[in-house]
């Protein structure tokens, strides 16, 4: 993949280009077969980007007229500033294009929507062993050092 990407935000005529990439995004983490997120919460999902009283945002990044990546954000408040923090919830590319700047023009599209919004802070995780990605993590921000810690209910 030698073209140039275009990173815009998702419109409704994306969702059958996006859903393989989703999908691909939760089979990473597990999240396939038996432990695939129920559907109506991936319809859910692709709903809130269009909702303007929704927090949730997506991006995509697009080649040759196909979809290559993904990045949804969102922005909450927080008791330690006075503007909301954007967290960076999602992000994927396609096996082809990995390695190629898709995913840092990805973040770097998030901060320039965090700044516009004026938040001072893009946040995000990963896991630990996810390490093709946090190469290019350390490379663009800094490792916070927190730890997370969930319970589910």
């Amino acid at each position: 993949m030698d073209a140039k990407v275009l990173v815009r935000s998702v419109v409704d005529q994306d969702y059958d280009q996006w859903l393989p990439l989703w999908t691909g995004y939760n089979a990473f983490y597990g999240r396939a077969g038996a432990t695939a997120l129920a559907p109506e919460i991936t319809h859910m999902t692709w709903s809130r980007f269009f909702d303007a009283y929704e927090p949730v945002h997506a991006l995509v990044a697009e080649s040759e007229g196909r979809l290559v990546g993904l990045v949804h954000y969102l922005f909450h408040r927080t008791t330690t500033a006075l503007h909301p923090l954007c967290y960076l919830n999602d992000l994927f590319t396609s096996e082809e294009a990995r390695g190629k700047g898709v995913g840092r023009a990805l973040i770097e599209s998030v901060y320039d929507k965090a700044r516009l919004a004026g938040s001072p802070r893009v946040y995000w995780q990963t896991q630990e062993t996810n390490r093709t990605a946090r190469l290019l993590y350390d490379s663009v921000a800094e490792l916070s050092g927190f730890i997370v810690y969930r319970k589910p209910l």
